[in-house]
């Protein structure tokens, strides 16, 4: 019977492999052939050429990243989620400097590039690929996970003390998240968010993250109201025939994809929507073209795959007995679950138009990359489940253990 860990392995590939399917149908052009360039009848899509092209590449790597998470040294993996009650200041204010300091570098001369009028990646050169796209964001989405999780377990009681344990927290979230809201509101919702889940599960009183939440909210709604582009979209959304050619042109053009897929699809590579009518149909809408193609079928399939994934990833939470490891498995389930749902809800006009991927399908290396690192974490806490490792809260040295003494978290997961 298969483990927890190797159905989560299995649901990843699975939406790897299809959004590499995917992304390479979406990305197909029209040619006109000349007397100088006929048409190639296999026109440049064999498997070979699909694998060894960019998006292969980048979906090897990503399946490499996961390999080398789930199969790293278990003593490593141990000691750096051990919690260390007597450094929770030093590694959040750290942590807050390195995550800030990564996302402003979008703004670097020379490595920073601008895209749809949004400075949100850099260009950094690569072997084999050239010059590649990377986003700041997506790395610091995924540190913010392991950063929390270890903090709110080194916080121990101080996380239940509004002052002395969750204001620090909290202002970190909020300087990343304002950060990040400045070129991307909705991921710095999605971060917000899943910073205030762990926060939660963890312990903290939620009264006093209900005390704050106003704050939260109002600083969400200046970033809307402020943006012009930001609320075309509300109104594009609430009515997009009223512009259709302009602010409600994205949405229409989705829809459209998805009626014309109606029940069985047009076939894989047979639609039309991506034949410049959808926008982004590469990565935020790549839903769109699935339910064009695919029909029914592919909608049902995609649903299926997130739905054994994060139920997957819960029960491996649920039997993990290390506060850390726990609380980062439910970051990464939350993150992938969240973002997943926003993406639909948008591309299926339940929501206003952001510009959200859709987890381990919607193109994008640093996506795939990052996302199945983190998947492959989850999968070594599973293979140390099977091998009985739960070592114990406390530092390792007695130097460490004298300096504070650790305290048990309180709340959901102690």
């Amino acid at each position: 019977m298969l483990r927890n860990g190797q159905i989560l392995f299995l649901c990843a590939l699975a939406l790897l492999t299809l959004g590499v399917l995917m992304v390479t149908s979406a990305g197909m052009q029209i040619e006109q052939a000349s007397a100088e360039q006929p048409i190639q009848g296999d026109g440049g899509l064999s498997p070979i050429a699909i694998l060894s092209g960019r998006i292969g590449i980048y979906a090897a790597l990503a399946i490499g990243a996961m390999a080398v998470a789930a199969f790293a040294p278990a003593s490593i993996v141990d000691r750096v989620i051990r919690p260390r009650p007597h450094r929770f200041y030093q590694i959040l204010g750290i942590g807050a400097l390195v995550l800030v300091g990564s996302l402003l570098l979008v703004y670097l001369p020379g490595i920073a590039r601008e895209k749809n009028f949004s400075s949100r990646w850099i260009e950094v050169p690569a072997p084999v690929l050239g010059r590649v796209s990377i986003q700041p964001s997506e790395f610091v989405k995924w540190s913010l996970l392991g950063l929390f999780a270890w903090c709110a377990v080194s916080a121990g009681d101080r996380l239940r003390s509004f002052w002395l344990g969750l204001v620090p927290m909290l202002i970190v979230l909020g300087m990343v998240s304002a950060v990040i809201m400045k070129e991307d509101l909705g991921t710095a919702v999605l971060v917000g968010t899943t910073g205030i889940i762990i926060l939660i599960a963890a312990g903290a009183k939620f009264w006093h993250i209900g005390a704050l939440a106003p704050v939260g909210l109002g600083v969400v709604a200046a970033g809307l109201f402020t943006s012009e582009y930001r609320m075309k979209r509300v109104t594009s959304f609430v009515d997009p025939y009223a512009d259709p050619a302009g602010d409600g042109f994205h949405i229409i053009q989705s829809m459209g994809a998805i009626a014309n897929g109606e029940g069985v699809g047009r076939g894989l590579g047979h639609g039309l929507q991506k034949f410049g009518y959808l926008p982004e149909d590469t990565t935020d809408f790549i839903f769109a073209i699935i339910s064009e193609e695919l029909g029914l079928f592919g909608v049902a399939l995609v649903l299926f795959l997130y739905c054994v994934l994060l139920t997957t990833g819960s029960d491996i939470a649920k039997r993990e007995q290390r506060p850390v490891a726990r609380l980062f498995i439910l970051g990464v389930i939350a993150t992938i679950g969240l973002q997943a749902c926003i993406n639909l809800l948008v591309v299926t006009k339940l929501a206003p138009t952001k510009g959200i991927a859709l987890p381990l399908i919607s193109s994008g290396g640093t996506g795939w990359i990052l996302t199945s690192a983190a998947l492959g974490l989850i999968i070594r806490f599973d293979r140390s489940q099977l091998l009985g490792v739960a070592l114990p809260a406390e530092p390792a040295d007695d130097a460490e253990a004298e300096a504070d003494p650790p305290s048990e978290p309180v709340g959901a997961l102690a």
